[in-house]
């Protein structure tokens, strides 16, 4: 394989299999608020926080873990400034104790907080500036969850990146992903240069899956779906995944692995294919190239759509999962191709209306479309270009629905987001 496509493909990655606890979103405002007040140096009195529309709607209704139940952007940032660990970023509130919760939840009577929503015009913004008599401090982040842009601390830049775009916030260059070329990388990449990002991705997930599985979270789906429709591999791989997100989204304090900044999307990415797996009990070694499959199909189909998005990133992620399924059975690049467009003909166009327990439900039926896209691959049947917003070709059925997501969405977007903010004003 071209060495500059496979340095590519490692260094992606590198940068997206990444350990997180909790929601991305309130994470990174946990992350940022815990940065502005180390960069202060004193525990702030004041906190001013700054959000794109997008993060309003992520962190609006799921729980923010370690807070004891708490949920929204104060909640995040609180939780940031009295007990975060900047240097562990996306784990930043990993580490706070039974006395912390009691000192945020003291701590947010107390500081003067106050949220607005950013005109920036970036998708994935969060600022959060914080001060203490005359003394303060900023932090922005923007692009993606741990791309710090800027630090201030009295008016005076400490860094200051000139953030310009998503995309300039990565290293590796996301547009040489391809279907192709990730099989060919999947069939000859060197375990050794994999094996360590996706091993801990088996195991942080698989782990809070179980967790899901074996108590009860927000809407239990994943139980549900197991005690409804059984213990058949097809099921349990809807409900592993389905019962990772219960978990997740309801305030469980494992970490887990993300894929394209979102957790719920790692898990969708991975816990499938980890149980077909077993259920085949195929050798360490496929399941590693299956999720390196399953993982960079995920990546590729969100690249059009970008990180934050009136279109729900699971559906992107339960194709990955129908490709590392397929490629578990022997798919090569025509069955993982048709695999992909079946999935996106049955689910396109979910809509995402913001982090919460409902994204098990979303996860399972994302799941069921590249299952059943792969399934219809195996026994020689699918869709075809020109049905709908198919065209001849994996690559360009991807192009559209980057297109569709990306541009086709937005109004959607803003109009989900709108309801959410007048939703929330009901309800205080």
């Amino acid at each position: 394989m071209d060495k500059r496509i496979y340095k590519a493909y490692l260094k992606i990655l590198e940068e997206e299999l990444l350990p997180a606890m909790g929601c991305t979103e309130p994470i990174s405002v946990a992350y940022a608020a815990a940065l502005s007040r180390d960069t202060l140096g004193a525990m702030p009195e004041k906190v001013e926080i700054s959000v794109s529309g997008n993060i309003l709607k992520n962190v609006k209704s799921v729980v923010v873990p370690n807070t004891g139940g708490m949920k929204g952007v104060n909640s995040a940032a609180a939780a940031g400034i009295v007990a975060g660990v900047a240097e562990k970023k996306l784990e930043v509130i990993s580490v706070v104790t039974e006395e912390d919760k009691e000192k945020i939840l003291a701590y947010l009577k107390t500081a003067e907080f106050s949220i607005e929503q950013s005109q920036s015009g970036c998708i994935f913004d969060i600022s959060v500036r914080v001060s203490k008599g005359q003394d303060s401090a900023l932090v922005r982040i923007a692009g993606h969850h741990t791309n710090v842009v800027l630090i201030e601390k009295n008016g005076k830049d400490i860094l200051n990146l000139n953030f310009q775009s998503e995309e300039a916030a990565c290293c590796a260059d996301r547009k040489l992903l391809s279907v192709d070329k990730i099989l060919e990388f999947a069939d000859c990449v060197k375990i050794s240069d994999v094996e360590e990002v996706i091993k801990r991705q088996i195991a942080y997930n698989t782990a809070i899956a179980e967790e899901g599985l074996t108590n009860d979270y927000g809407a239990k789906v994943g139980k549900v779906l197991l005690g409804a429709f059984g213990e058949g591999v097809h099921n349990r791989a809807k409900a592993t995944a389905a019962a990772g997100s219960d978990a997740r989204m309801n305030g469980c304090s494992l970490p887990v692995v993300i894929v394209s900044g979102s957790g719920n999307q790692g898990m969708t990415a991975s816990l499938p294919v980890i149980v077909y797996a077993k259920h085949l009990k195929v050798s360490e070694e496929k399941l590693i190239r299956a999720l390196v499959v399953s993982d960079l199909i995920t990546i590729h189909l969100k690249t059009g759509i970008g990180r934050l998005s009136a279109y729900c990133g699971a559906v992107s992620a339960g194709c990955g999962a129908g490709a590392g399924v397929c490629y578990l059975y022997g798919g090569g690049y025509d069955e993982v191709s048709h695999t992909i467009v079946n999935a996106l003909a049955i689910n396109s166009g979910v809509i995402c209306d913001g982090a919460k327990s409902s994204c098990a439900g979303k996860i399972a039926s994302a799941v069921e479309a590249g299952l059943l896209g792969f399934e219809m691959s195996r026994n020689g049947s699918g869709f075809v270009g020109g049905d709908g917003i198919l065209e001849d070709g994996v690559e360009s059925t991807i192009d559209n629905v980057g297109d569709i997501a990306r541009v086709g969405m937005r109004e959607t977007d803003e109009e989900i987001i709108r309801l959410m903010i007048k939703n929330a004003k009901k309800t205080r």
